[in-house]
């Protein structure tokens, strides 16, 4: 198991750039710098667009959610560059519950939601043709983290009012690297009949039918 402080003795001018870059939330700062190396450029522009991470030849994007607001961007880009996409997976969290002062904790308890590797095809179906591009790969994230939550009566009635602001990483779980059509193959599992049914799938995965389905 790899733990988040795990590059803590990075240089300290490489961190000083990281956190609270373009206003960026709390998770992907800090992935960032968790990610980041000695000698990576941060925050470049690369054929207009902004890049998180430039190592070398690979441009490195960090997505925590909603692959479709940046499928033109990606598709764009690997037209002629190697771009990793990295996305965590909440394994386990915490919520964290927030007075409408948003600094007074009122709470915070262990969610009975665990997340997997299957979560990532709720997002692949935005980009699936991106799978197949030799100049693409994902990078998925087990890690666990902190939802933070305000009582600040604007959010929906599932959490009482309170609205999520923030997430924040604890620690990195496992890294799971995809570089090719056959890498997702394998998260089917072979005890399947063939052929299979979603619904086949969904049992033998442990995972609902509307997953299965993507």
């Amino acid at each position: 198991m790899i733990t988040a402080e795990t590059n803590r003795s990075k240089p300290a001018e490489n961190r000083n750039h990281l956190i609270g870059t373009l206003g960026e939330k709390s998770l992907h700062a800090a992935l960032k710098e968790w990610y980041a190396k000695p000698g990576d450029r941060l925050e470049e522009k690369v054929d207009n667009f902004q890049i998180d991470i430039v190592r070398r030849n690979l441009l490195i994007e960090i997505q925590t959610a909603n692959f479709s607001a940046i499928k033109n961007k990606l598709s764009t880009l690997t037209e002629k560059h190697r771009l990793r996409l990295v996305f965590p997976v909440a394994q386990q969290k915490w919520i964290v519950r927030l007075a409408a002062d948003g600094k007074t904790q009122l709470g915070r308890r262990k969610s009975p939601k665990k997340g997997d590797l299957f979560a990532i095809f709720e997002e692949l179906v935005s980009i699936p043709a991106l799978i197949k591009n030799r100049n693409f790969s994902l990078e998925v994230l087990l890690i666990w983290e902190e939802e933070i939550r305000r009582d600040d009566g604007l959010g929906s009635w599932r959490r009482k009012g309170f609205s999520i602001i923030d997430h924040r990483f604890l620690k990195l779980v496992s890294r799971h690297v995809f570089r090719s059509p056959s890498d997702f193959l394998n998260l089917i599992p072979k005890k399947l009949s063939d052929p299979f049914t979603t619904k086949d799938l969904s049992d033998v995965i442990s995972q609902p039918l509307w997953l299965a389905q993507k």
